[in-house]
């Protein structure tokens, strides 16, 4: 099918979404000013009933109705108007990514970092400005942290490509994104979703056997008996027996409903979000395998369960009233608080094994979602291709993902029999470090099912492992060498591991004299390239290009540049062959007005 020019289709989105917020502002003011002028006529046939009785006050019954009508329809604009104004937001802030205003705003993932994970911070996976940030649209935590997950740790080749399949056919469902998007209140939604999964597994509170139809037989008494009071057909007494009773039996479930009531309380904040991303997903058919088994998972028995959650929406807030003033003097005599809570019980008994199914379906289609709106976005990027033997990384025209499309310099990158190693040297400022975030990034992509920032991109499983940020910690008394050897350390033994390694290394060493960094390099490359890894390494230090020489066969150097034009330093960001030939330090401390002689 034809794609659609994702800008294009955000701002006629984000211009419908204005008019029908116009059109709710409209309906919302005009309405106003309509109830104004029925609380007028009412005040006016006030007067006539009461202060100069010329009409009856039961005409005061007709404004009043209008009134109520008024205020419920009232509601629905308003909500209308609400919902309106989350499809400006959403859409202003889906055009951010087109005009790089994107990074500091949404979920940045930040809690999912991890300073000892092989690659998370080195590659900007989580916090402002991060892939995680410019990917997640999930609503739930529990979608956020399985696309964190794909983002942290490849996922098998089988799982990959089914998970292709299905932000192929999400990207092209356009409307679908958008309700799953908008759907439920503008916050963030589904912070303890994992409760709610838990409550649903818990063990069961025990009960006195009976105890719901007995709390059900006594409330029925006490109505009986209080109706049958009210029409004079029964003494007092009889109500009297059956309040005792609901007395009774309130002390002897006490600590059951208690808990029940404890238990409940904090995941039932998720349930409307639930409800609506259920309610939502039961709609629509699906055509690719990983979307249709999802879909399924979502049934209980044959039977689709947002009518179920809904249910137990119900109950919940029936058992959340039980503060309400009338509840609290009607509902001991009726067991309201008691037989709320046993509902709930039951409705748990009949379905809260399916809860955690429910939202680990809910959390995979989210965090496809995610991926989908990203394919949608960038319409130039690719599916790679995903081999099964390596190592092998083959990218034409790789770009940095974060960057914007129109920004980014393409490159090209092949990594695999020969050359096995990219020794990369150049100017500061010239690219080096976003070469190695575009290569990581990019192969995160692949292995979480996403689509790549490259016109074509060939890879075989592979574990990540980079040396780029690397800081010293106060904290742990660690120096940077010591933190940058232990990353090290890390990366060689990711090649205990069942797939080969990437290994991307930005000025390793660097904290060490030029002898023994020489020497450490080389030492740590050939190890890495004995136990079958492939990657990259960058220097400012052009006697590690030497390494080349050592693995003439599987090495080969290349080269970023600058050029000095009227005094400025420009970058044209391409890679080259061979070994820089100039250096721009002297000339960058000049620059920023640093004198240098």
């Amino acid at each position: 099918m034809d794609r659609l020019d994702p800008q294009a289709e955000y701002r006629n989105r984000l211009s419908a979404w204005q008019r029908k917020f116009e059109d709710a502002r409209r309906q919302s003011l005009q309405l106003g000013n309509v109830r104004l002028g029925v609380a007028v006529t009412a005040a006016i046939l006030a007067y006539f009933a009461f202060i100069t009785p010329a009409i009856s006050g039961w005409w005061l019954l007709i404004p009043l109705f209008v009134f109520i009508a008024l205020v419920i329809y009232h509601e629905r604009i308003a909500a209308r108007e609400q919902f309106a104004k989350r499809g400006i937001s959403y859409y202003e802030t889906r055009l951010h990514r087109f005009d790089q205003h994107w990074a500091g705003t949404g979920p940045d993932g930040k809690e999912f970092d991890d300073p000892e994970h092989v690659y998370g911070s080195d590659l900007d996976l989580f916090g402002s400005g991060s892939l995680f940030q410019l990917i997640s649209t999930a609503r739930t935590a529990a979608g956020e942290r399985i696309l964190a997950n794909w983002f942290r740790s490849p996922s098998p080749a089988p799982e990959v490509r089914l998970r292709q399949q299905a932000v192929a056919e999400m990207r092209d469902d356009f409307q679908l994104r958008e309700d799953l998007a908008l759907l439920g209140e503008d916050v963030r939604a589904g912070v303890h979703a994992e409760l709610l999964a838990e409550w649903g597994s818990a063990p069961p509170v025990p009960l006195i056997a009976g105890a719901r139809i007995f709390c059900f037989l006594i409330a029925c008494a006490s109505v009986v008996t209080f109706g049958g009071f009210l029409a004079q057909r029964l003494n007092l007494w009889p109500f009297g027996i059956s309040v005792a009773s609901a007395v009774a039996a309130g002390i002897a479930l006490r600590r059951a409903v208690d808990a029940i009531h404890s238990g409940i309380d904090t995941p039932a904040h998720d349930l409307q979000i639930l409800s609506l991303l259920l309610g939502r997903l039961e709609r629509e058919r699906f055509q690719t395998p990983l979307l249709k088994r999802l879909r399924a998972e979502l049934d209980t028995d044959g039977h689709a369960p947002a009518a179920a959650i809904r249910r137990l929406r119900v109950r919940v807030d029936m058992l959340d009233s039980s503060d309400h003033l009338l509840v609290r003097i009607i509902g001991p005599a009726i067991l309201w608080r008691e037989q709320s809570a046993l509902a709930i019980e039951a409705w748990r008994a009949r379905n809260g094994h399916k809860v955690g199914q429910w939202i680990a379906a809910i959390a995979e289609f989210e965090a496809i979602s995610s991926l989908a709106s990203f394919a949608f976005e960038r319409p130039a990027a690719q599916f790679p291709e995903l081999l099964e033997d390596g190592p092998v990384f083959e990218a034409v025209a790789l770009r940095h993902p974060l960057m914007s499309p129109a920004r980014a310099v393409p490159n090209d990158v092949s990594l695999g029999s020969s050359p096995r190693l990219l020794i990369l040297s150049g100017s500061n400022m010239s690219g080096k470090s976003t070469l190695l975030r575009s290569i990581g990034l990019n192969a995160v992509l692949a292995w979480s099912g996403a689509p790549t920032t490259a016109d074509r991109l060939r890879i075989s499983p592979m574990a990540v492992g980079a040396s780029i940020r690397i800081v010293d910690s106060l904290q742990d008394n660690r120096s940077r060498f010591y933190s940058e050897i232990t990353r090290l350390r890390q990366i060689v033994e990711l090649t205990n591991g069942p797939d080969p390694v990437l290994f991307l290394l930005d000025e390793f060493l660097s904290g060490t004299n030029s002898h023994d960094r020489l020497i450490g390099a080389q030492a740590v490359i050939r190890t890495l390239l004995k136990r079958g890894a492939i990657g990259v390494v960058t220097t400012h230090d052009l006697a590690l290009t030497q390494i080349e020489e050592e693995f003439r066969a599987i090495a080969a150097n290349v080269h970023f540049e600058d050029h000095l034009e009227d005094g400025r330093i420009s970058f044209d960001y391409r890679l080259k062959p061979g070994v820089v030939q100039r250096s721009n330090a002297l000339e960058l401390m000049r620059a920023v007005g640093l004198d240098v002689f």
